[in-house]
């Protein structure tokens, strides 16, 4: 704030102060290196009043069970200007004891009170002083996944803002407690495994709004029946990577923040802002070794633990300062957000005391304040208090108030408890990497194994195929070998006998018969020994050959000896095969366990995220409470209602009918016969594309009451989801080319209304936007607007429309197709709620033309002027209903960024709607946007000129 721009500087404080408000010293956290499994919130603990211990409001760690006390420091502000002047005869109502711990509030010259706090920083203590002793610990105990709280309080303008939100990019010095805790935590964390995510919140009159999208402006407050957390889903997160982007965001939320000029503040603070930090850290499980032996060949099996998620959340929160009404001469609206800002504090007030009292009853639901600071006081969260007070007499009231305030809470005591749960995702990703390793093994062994046996037995059938052939061969050669020696020797004999025949027919005389006999008779002798000699020999040839034909049988019954070897050794290698794969069906019967705790994990998580609102855990009347198994029971369960009284148990949930029944058929319902059965299967299509922030609101799709939640829809469409989301389960099966289909062809309106809606939330994502644009969607959305009178259907179909308008790649083709002309078109029907859609369509389309034009990438006039919607935005720019008048101000403000249009919106009559804005616009960036532009248009100049408007 402007009056605490005081300079700070280190104070001499020591470093080993006694502090005896209370006994019980403080232990750090401890880091569990063997977390059980599953999620699991372990106690930290906290910490009393510190003897002899550095300066500080707790360390980074606590011992396991023992209870956090809430950590109060009290900051000093110098004296401003005014104080010099109006305070110079009188001194300060407080005296500083920083070496105690101590503080004295003077009642008069002669008397005070005495007050001990855990820290005491005088007027000259740096930001960097600060910074360690109140905040540090906290952010440390964040990365190590605990929940830590920052807060200042104190009376407007002693220094809160410039305590906790000073950028200090003048002087690096001047830095806060914000910059300074994200250069801690970006300087900690790993970009590859860990990331951090801000929203920037501020609550004003009672209403969240999102400082990082103003659009976004009535955000819910969402508590966990079960563990009692409180969420924000409706507001915008942002990833952090750099100090540089945080460092933006927070000067855009800054800008965005509500401030007014009082007598005690020339720029007090009319809301609290709330910075949540959400960091989430990875970190590795131990693996261990297990050997097992099967025959002969060791296998060796990993079992994997999975990685440890550990969750922390920072909150700082910049309470607006309490003020008298008297003193700070605020009035008019200024007076209500004092009474609205003194309103929470009060409650919050009462909340602190009765902790400190421990009363049986906290009043935690008095105010929104109260509900988001649940976990920061009497909570699980480890909590600094920082309260920031004057040095003027004329104020002793409220520093009195203040001082009583960290008196009491430092009464308060936490339970501080770790997050962390297992990465089942990664586990099974690694399991599923090391099983398709040993799938890819073990085939490539099995197909080795069989090319070798396939070898072997090749070599051993050429082998003996080759013997066989030999022998045969080596046998026939033989045979007729003996057959023609055989043959010779007859033919020998014959011709022998023949000559002795010839010789012995014609003898003459006994003499020489008996001579010739005689002779026969021995040459009959010499051939009978002759051929007993032949014959000899021909049985030795015979042995000879019987011996290699033994020979051979031999080396064939080797060869066979062999053969029954090999398959023996097949035998062996597939039982050692069978022995894998039964260890490869273990393993994948340990898989499937572990999905299956996945899947109950997932399921007992979605459980609790419908618990959490009633409203999210019941779905249309046209549900039964089971989902059916068939097509054609599905198709009755749509058609017939409940039948059953609304005591006899809850419905089924939109998740559990997705999760059991597939999508594939709840899109197939979408060409059903039946009407009524194409409205609710439309119906749970648009649940589903509700991406989990408001999953069951469309049921009251024809209730007028639904715009503020569907507004709020529409406002998250920039918000990121991990993990594959149903929009684009929805998307990959069809279901969008279904809903278009649906549009043009079907005639009913109703089917029109909630078709229009489903596609309106799937027009959230810019990829399902080109997918819209490319099916021709804003042709159909455009004929669909042009058909219709019920006004509901007509607030779907602008809705969907001003999603596309946002986006800058699909302006010339949303504009060609008749998209701006089917918004104008649409004003027919008068009614609010379709004009505020229009109006966010025509604002969104203006917007991306402002920036288009500050890029240098587009230089004619606008489309939106071409196109003729001018004079609409001019009738309606003071518009009674204010989210038609807020978006048709800043159309005005950004179609004015672009100088070509400036004649053309003088001409118009927007140049006095321009000048009433600057001047009396709610808002104070759309009032400084407007002033900016016609302070630096040439052409607004000259036309405020001529007009006679003084400026």
């Amino acid at each position: 704030m402007a009056t605490t721009a005081g300079v700070y500087r280190n104070g001499n404080h020591s470093r080993n102060s006694q502090s005896t408000n209370n006994n019980k010293a403080e232990k750090p956290l401890s880091f569990n290196p063997n977390p059980k499994n599953s999620l699991k919130s372990k106690s930290l603990p906290g910490s009393g009043l510190r003897r002899s211990a550095p300066s500080s409001l707790g360390t980074a760690k606590d011992d396991t069970g023992v209870p956090g006390r809430v950590r109060v420091a009290v900051r000093l502000r110098p004296r401003n200007e005014e104080e010099m002047v109006a305070d110079a005869d009188f001194a300060d109502c407080v005296e500083l004891l920083p070496e105690v711990k101590r503080l004295k509030l003077r009642k008069n010259n002669w008397d005070s009170d005495t007050y001990e706090f855990d820290e005491v920083l005088t007027e000259f203590a740096s930001q960097k002083r600060v910074y360690e002793v109140v905040a540090k610990p906290v952010v440390e105990s964040v990365m190590d996944g605990y929940n830590g709280t920052v807060m200042a309080y104190g009376q407007t303008g002693t220094g809160k803002t410039y305590t906790l939100g000073r950028l200090g990019e003048e002087d690096t010095s001047a830095r806060g407690i914000m910059v300074r805790a994200m250069e801690d935590i970006l300087a900690d964390v790993s970009q590859e495994t860990d990331s951090v995510s801000v929203s920037y919140l501020q609550l004003y009159m009672e209403t969240i709004q999102d400082l990082l999208d103003p659009t976004n402006g009535n955000i819910s407050i969402v508590e966990d029946p079960k563990s009692g957390d409180v969420s924000l889903p409706g507001a915008s997160v942002a990833e952090i990577r750099n100090q540089k982007s945080f460092v933006e965001l927070l000067r855009l939320g800054e800008a965005h923040r509500f401030a007014a000029n009082t007598k005690l503040n020339t720029e007090s603070s009319r809301s609290h802002a709330i910075l949540m930090v959400h960091v989430k850290r990875s970190f590795k499980g131990r693996d261990s070794i297990l050997s097992s032996e099967t025959g002969n060949n060791p296998h060796m099996a990993k079992s994997l633990k999975p990685p440890i998620i550990r969750k922390g959340k920072l909150v700082v929160v910049d309470l607006a300062g309490s003020e008298r009404i008297d003193k700070s001469g605020s009035g008019g609206h200024t007076l209500e957000e004092a009474k609205s800002i003194n309103l929470s504090l009060s409650a919050l007030g009462k909340c602190i005391n009765a902790l400190a009292e421990n009363s049986s009853h906290v009043p935690i639901r008095d105010s929104k304040l109260t509900r988001l600071l649940r976990d920061s006081f009497g909570g699980s969260a480890r909590t600094s208090l920082v309260i920031t007070i004057g040095p003027s007499p004329r104020h002793r009231g409220e520093t009195a108030s203040t001082i009583m305030f960290g008196q009491r809470a430092m009464k308060v005591e936490n339970m501080l408890k770790l997050k962390e749960e297992f990465d089942y995702k990664s586990l099974s990703r690694r399991l599923d990497i090391q099983l398709e390793k040993l799938i890819a093994e073990h085939e490539k062994q099995q197909k080795a194994f069989e090319n070798e046996i396939e070898r072997v037995t090749t070599e051993a059938k050429l082998q003996i195929s080759e013997s066989e052939r030999t022998y045969a061969v080596e046998l026939e050669k033989e045979r007729l070998n003996n057959q023609k020696e055989y043959m010779e020797s007859i033919k020998k004999l014959e011709e022998k006998w023949m000559m002795n025949q010839q010789k012995h027919a014609g003898g003459e005389n006994i003499a020489g018969l008996k001579d010739e006999s005689s002779n026969w008779i021995s040459n009959g002798e010499d051939s009978r020994v002759a051929n007993m000699e032949e014959l000899s020999e021909m049985k030795t040839k015979l042995q000879k050959e019987t011996l290699l034909r033994k020979a051979a049988e031999e080396e064939v019954n080797k060869l066979k000896s062999q053969l029954a070897e090999l398959k023996k050794s097949e035998a062996s290698a597939k039982s050692d095969i069978s022995k894998l794969q039964k260890k490869l069906e273990d393993e994948a019967c340990q898989k499937e366990k572990l999905e299956g705790e996945i899947a109950i994990l997932q399921s007992q998580l979605l459980q609790i995220s419908f618990e959490a609102d009633e409203t999210a855990r019941r779905i249309d009347k046209g549900w039964y409470e089971k989902v059916p198994g068939s097509l054609d029971s599905l198709m009755l369960q749509v058609r017939q209602p409940q039948n059953n009284d609304s005591g006899n148990g809850e419905k089924a949930s939109i998740a559990k009918l997705f999760e059991q029944v597939g999508l594939q058929r709840i899109l197939s319902l979408l060409e059903a016969e039946d009407v009524d059965v194409r409205i609710h299967a439309v119906k749970v299509v648009a649940n589903l594309a509700a991406e989990g922030f408001f999953l069951v609101l469309y049921q009251h799709f024809a209730s007028p009451s639904f715009y503020g939640q569907h507004q709020l829809i529409q406002n998250c469409a920039s918000s990121d989801i991990p993990s594959k989301t149903n929009q684009e389960k929805i998307v990959e099966a069809g279901g969008l080319k279904s809903l278009l289909m649906l549009l043009r062809s079907s005639k009913d309106e109703t089917i029109h209304r909630v078709a229009a809606g489903a596609i309106a939330n799937l027009a959230m994502s810019e990829t399902n936007q080109e997918l819209i644009m490319a099916q021709g969607g804003i042709r159909l959305l455009s004929m669909t607007a042009g058909s219709a009178e019920d006004p509901q259907t007509l607030r779907m179909v602008a809705g969907a429309i001003a999603n596309l308008c946002g986006n800058d790649k699909l302006q010339m083709k949303l504009r060609g197709e008749g998209g701006i002309k089917a918004l104008l078109g649409m004003v027919r029907c008068g009614h609010p709620d379709v004009l505020a859609q229009v109006a966010r369509g025509i604002a969104n389309f203006a917007k991306c033309e402002s920036r288009a034009s500050t890029q240098g990438t587009k230089n004619e006039r606008s489309l939106l002027i071409e196109d003729g919607v001018l004079p609409w935005i001019v009738q309606n720019a003071n518009n009674e209903a204010s989210p038609i008048r807020r978006h048709i101000e800043l159309a005005l403000c950004h179609l004015a960024q672009h100088e070509v249009n400036a004649k053309d919106m003088i001409s118009g009559g927007a140049l006095w709607e321009l000048v009433r804005i600057s001047r009396d616009c709610s808002r104070e960036d759309i009032r400084t946007l407007a002033h900016r532009t016609l302070t630096c248009s040439p052409t607004f100049q000259a036309g405020m000129s001529r007009l006679g408007i003084d400026y």
